[in-house]
């Protein structure tokens, strides 16, 4: 069984003057769908397939192999920016979803959400496997 399901992803604080985007398949990119000075919003959908134990995430917006799905949020020139000094992606891993979570959703037709920090240690946009995310069920 496959469902729909919409995500949402929030950066808290971007670093000013870099374009953060989400990576939708190999080569587009999605833009956020709220932007502000304390935050990017980006909202997407993800098909889920739920016919084994744990979902499977699938489509072009849910990247790596099956038992570590995840999207990645670019910056600098990954977001398209030839001429930034910055070239990073941060990885937001799918994987802490639960299938109870994924339920949810499907039966109160919600948003699984997660938030995180624009700016990482160094001072540049975040990058890497991004950790301590926290996935919630939340209304519309």
């Amino acid at each position: 069984m496959r469902h729909e399901v919409s995500f949402r992803i929030i950066v808290i604080s971007p670093l000013k003057g870099v374009a953060m985007l989400v990576q939708d398949g190999k080569d587009k990119l999605l833009a956020p769908t709220k932007a502000a000075d304390d935050a990017l919003l980006f909202e997407f959908p993800i098909n889920v397939d739920m016919s084994s134990g744990a979902p499977n995430f699938l489509g072009r917006f849910a990247q790596g192999p099956k038992d570590a799905r995840f999207v990645y949020v670019n910056s600098g020139t990954y977001a398209g920016e030839d001429k930034s000094c910055w070239g990073r992606r941060a990885k937001i891993s799918l994987m802490s979803i639960t299938r109870e979570q994924i339920d949810q959703a499907i039966n109160e037709a919600a948003v699984i959400e997660t938030r995180f920090p624009g700016v990482g240690r160094d001072g540049g946009p975040t990058c890497a496997s991004v950790k301590g995310l926290e996935w919630k069920v939340v209304k519309r």
